[in-house]
């Protein structure tokens, strides 16, 4: 039995946060496995998450995956509480402090 919240409670919460922090929480869904859960763009940024139930860890084949998208540039994070989601939350809205995200589209 889980001592934590489930994975789906962790991965709701970060949705519901970060949409209302104005962002996007996309499902990733790959033919790859392995890869994060969330797609996550906020002010500016974009960080691949894999949501877990408290205290889970990623599978073998997760960790493989997350180090070859990092090798490659990603931001990849794995979260399993809402202090977790908060941290995220205030860490990327903090980064846009100051700075303009918005390009114009032709």
């Amino acid at each position: 039995m889980s001592m934590g919240k489930p994975e789906n409670y962790v991965e709701s919460y970060l949705y519901s946060r970060v949409r209302a922090s104005g962002g996007l929480c996309l499902k990733f869904m790959s033919s790859i496995s392995g890869v994060p859960d969330r797609i996550v763009i906020l002010a500016g940024r974009t960080v691949f998450v894999e949501t877990k139930a408290l205290g889970k860890k990623p599978r073998k084949l997760q960790l493989v995956r997350f180090n070859e998208m990092r090798v490659a540039g990603a931001d990849v994070r794995v979260i399993d509480s809402r202090e977790l989601v908060e941290e995220l939350i205030s860490e990327l809205l903090a980064s846009s402090s100051g700075s303009s995200t918005l390009r114009a589209v032709a």
